[in-house]
């Protein structure tokens, strides 16, 4: 049985890692042992990043639902809760979406939650 090496495979191995890490400072990008490192980090950190983007998402809907609010001289937690006892089904990505670029309609959804 002629002997076999692991050279193709390797390489393979090698070149989908090293091209992952591309555009990575110095030996993070042309080192294998490095790279591989790197390349692990980064993938922690995009799992972790997935889960944050959401988290910051929703605060920054909060921060623009909370300034058009301010012009109405109403609280955000109050027009939450009004706007669940209305039964009006907008998240917040939504109303805050609104709020950034139509104001008027805001200020009707905001006279509708009114109590």
């Amino acid at each position: 049985m002629p002997r076999t090496t692991k050279a193709v495979t390797a390489k393979a191995k090698h070149k989908k890692v090293l091209s992952s890490t591309k555009g990575q400072y110095g030996a993070r990008s042309r080192l294998y042992k490095t790279a591989k490192q790197s390349n692990i980090k980064s993938l922690q950190y995009a799992f972790r990043d997935r889960k944050n983007k959401k988290r910051t998402f929703r605060s920054l809907w909060i921060a623009r639902i909370s300034a058009a609010l301010n012009d109405h001289e109403i609280s955000y937690s109050r027009f939450i809760n009004n706007l669940s006892k209305s039964d009006i089904k907008l998240d917040r990505k939504i109303l805050s979406g609104i709020a950034y670029s139509d104001p008027t309609t805001f200020s009707k959804i905001v006279d509708k939650v009114r109590l």
